[in-house]
């Protein structure tokens, strides 16, 4: 594999798809997008009830297939009050961290199709006013999102056709440095989603049947922790989420390495799979680092949770600063596609 090119288009990709609002519930842009990806390259892709999208990648044995994760869905809001001095409160979709977010561009769409421009801060956010700036705690409370238009009362703000129920979309603001590093919210999981793309495309190219049937399901409920529960392809036997590495103190992963995930939150991943994508890692070549998350769950858990029975097992380039303006580097996607193509044998 050229693991230079297929690094290259997977964050070619990963760029276009930051550029697409999809918080969890807003999802359908996203997800026509990567369907249309899926099969420009010549493979089978449909939409899930849910909304999400299934993609066929070909292989041979059916009876011992293997399902790939990513999702699109990311951090977000939603408007829940109108205040009357033409503010809005907003209450969150996922787990955005409101301090982290402050000062942020954000993109407020209606239901009839209209967007407006505004701006996520705490009230009264003046520190030549606010004599208690630096002691208010950040919350969706004390937090407001201030319009770039000329609003003064809830009537205003209704007159623009914005009304409770609204989403509201957080700036990505993404970022490729010359020293290679990635920079964006919501690298979680569109990063992951852009990798399945240059595997996708690697496969594509070089005309290559895998053994084993593959799958993937790029999910939209993900950061609300019911994306993978349903949807499992007949003949799936393992399930791979491709999701974020973690990064952090008492960790051994970092921007330039594919991380194998042993257990999170909800417990171990399966033993046997984790051991092999070690091994897997190990004979590619690829730099990497086995940890254990803290505060983590994934699509290919939901799956287990609602009753599948398949072995799962956790992968990702290293993403540092997550659920905030997070960081990557092309090492860490090279790194993740080496073990992805190891462990498949493509």
């Amino acid at each position: 594999m050229n693991f230079e090119k297929y690094t290259d288009y997977s964050i070619e990709k990963t760029v276009e798809i930051l550029a697409i609002d999809s918080p969890t519930g807003y999802t359908d842009t996203a997800a026509l997008w990567t369907k249309a990806q899926f099969e420009s390259l010549g493979f089978k892709a449909s939409l899930t009830n849910k909304g999400g999208v299934i993609v066929d990648l070909g292989g041979v044995d059916t009876e011992n297939a293997l399902l790939l994760y990513a999702h699109i869905d990311t951090l977000g809001g939603i408007v829940c009050e109108i205040k009357g001095n033409g503010r809005l409160k907003i209450s969150k979709l996922g787990g955005i961290h409101p301090h982290g977010a402050e000062f942020e561009n954000v993109k407020v769409y209606t239901r009839d199709g209209r967007s407006y421009e505004g701006t996520f801060m705490l009230c009264n956010p003046s520190v030549h006013v606010n004599g208690s700036y630096d002691s208010t705690n950040r919350n969706f409370d004390t937090m407001e999102v201030v319009l770039d238009e000329k609003v003064s009362s809830s009537s205003d703000v209704r007159a623009l056709g914005i009304e409770n129920g609204d989403v509201v979309c957080f700036d990505p603001r993404t970022k490729i440095t010359t020293s290679g590093y990635i920079k964006s919210r919501f690298l979680d999981d569109k990063l992951a989603v852009g990798m399945l793309l240059g595997f996708a495309k690697y496969l594509k190219d070089n005309g290559i049947t895998p053994k084993r049937r593959i799958y993937a399901h790029i999910t939209v409920y993900e950061e609300i922790g019911h994306g993978g529960a349903a949807s499992i392809p007949a003949g799936v036997t393992e399930g791979l989420a491709l999701d974020m590495g973690c990064v952090g103190s008492g960790l051994m992963g970092s921007e330039h390495k594919v991380s194998i995930c042993a257990k999170d939150a909800s417990g171990p991943y399966c033993y046997s799979m984790t051991t092999a994508l070690i091994n897997a890692a190990k004979d590619s070549g690829a730099d990497y680092a086995v940890d254990v998350y803290p505060f983590y769950g994934s699509d290919v858990e939901a799956s287990l949770r609602s009753g599948h029975d398949i072995r799962h097992g956790l992968i990702g380039a290293g993403v540092f600063a997550s659920h905030g303006y997070e960081r990557s580097h092309r090492d860490g996607v090279e790194n993740t596609l080496k073990l992805l193509c190891k462990y498949l044998d493509v």
